[in-house]
């Protein structure tokens, strides 16, 4: 063999080799109701399959610095489901677990997510996002399993309302006329455990008054009417004082509603149980307050644990509520500055966390795949009972 022949070959097996080897404070607790603020008097069906996910395992460090390949947007963390998302402000699991709907805030998005599976648009709502508008809360409808249904609440160009979203439909107010305003539009929605949607809505940076539907609690039927089993039969609140909701998520095991709120002086944590007296504000009190101003925002709640996303504190808080809707056990914060602003968060039906970011949102420092969509399992902590 001659001696060029000898070294293309010598050159192709270097070639192969190299590419083988390449390859708190816990306020007094009371029964009395809460009033923080006293005042007088689509594009197709969200479908519940996806491919079996593998087990994600809690990160060992922040992944939040490693960059994408050029060209692309994958997250080496194999936690993250979902990258290069505007804001996500809520996310929602569907049946199974295995997926989940999660709302961009800017963009009024709500696609469906699942690991190993490039994310769908759903639907696309309408929103204004100035200040911290925009589509900002998620829930399915209760009866979900026959009707396919989304509820969501958005600031649109006409304000702030409650959204029906059906398969194939264009989104639908039930519930409008809730002001807005240049700040505090940050609303949210959940489903009591009777099946009940609870709305919980921002001042719009104002004082609103006593039958304003801004800064208040919300008690509406599917259709947007006020909810059987009201103080008042003909009108939808049953509590004032809200400033900046981020989140309502139910508790089945102490029947009760969490909701988060960006009170002003201190964020707090409110527990909402249905079945007030008649005449009273709502059969709420602040359960826990946060005198330094983490920024609460999405919750998840069942299996014992309430998770509490925090966006400026950059964590996950953990607190163990009991059946009475207390705390035991000392309060954790957890994943602090691993994914950056924790927002909206689920607790799927096969025990995983689900939840998203908004480290693009004014403040944030977003890393090369922000914003993203993340699910790891349940991680522990509790909170201290009242002395």
């Amino acid at each position: 063999m001659s001696p060029r022949p000898v070294a293309r070959a010598l050159g192709l097996a270097a070639v192969l080799l190299a590419l083988v080897a390449g390859c708190a404070r816990f306020p007094d607790a009371s029964d009395e109701p809460w009033r923080d603020k006293p005042e007088i008097g689509a594009e197709r069906a969200p479908q519940p399959q996806s491919p079996s996910p593998s087990e994600p395992q809690a990160p060992s460090a922040p992944p939040g610095g490693a960059a994408a390949p050029p060209g692309e947007c994958v997250d080496p963390d194999p936690q993250v489901v979902a990258t290069c998302l505007a804001p996500v402000s809520a996310v929602v699991t569907l049946p199974g677990g295995q997926a989940a709907l999660v709302a961009e805030r800017t963009t009024g998005r709500i696609l469906r997510v699942a690991p190993q599976t490039a994310p769908e648009v759903v639907a696309t709502v309408a929103v204004d996002a100035a200040g911290d508008g925009g589509l900002t809360g998620l829930v399915l409808s209760p009866s979900y399993a026959e009707d396919q249904l989304l509820y969501a609440y958005a600031t649109t160009p006409a304000g702030n309302a409650v959204l029906r979203i059906a398969p194939g439909d264009v989104p639908k107010p039930v519930l409008s006329g809730i002001p807005s305003g240049s700040v505090d539009n940050r609303g949210a929605i959940g489903v009591e455990p009777s099946g009940t949607l609870l709305v919980a809505t921002g001042d719009a940076g104002t004082t609103p008054t006593a039958t304003s539907l801004a800064g208040k609690l919300l008690r509406i039927d599917p259709f947007g009417r006020p909810a059987p089993g009201n103080p008042d039969p003909a009108s939808p609140i049953i509590g004032s004082g809200l400033r900046s909701p981020g989140d309502a998520c139910a508790d089945p095991t102490s029947n009760t509603t969490w909701v988060t709120d960006r009170a002003g002086a201190r964020d707090v944590l409110l527990g909402i149980r249905p079945g007030a007296p008649a005449g009273t504000a709502a059969a709420a009190a602040p359960a826990w307050t946060w005198p330094d101003r983490p920024g609460v925002s999405g919750c998840a709640a069942g299996g014992g644990t309430l998770l509490v996303g925090l966006s400026d504190a950059r964590g996950l808080f953990v607190l163990k509520p009991t059946a009475e809707g207390r705390f035991v056990g000392p309060p954790e914060t957890v994943l602090q500055n691993t994914y950056g602003r924790i927002s909206g968060a689920d607790l799927a039906s096969d025990g995983f966390v689900w939840f998203g970011t908004v480290n693009k949102d004014p403040g944030g420092a977003p890393g090369a795949t922000d914003d993203r969509v993340v699910r790891i399992r349940p991680p522990s902590g509790g909170g201290s009972g009242p002395d």
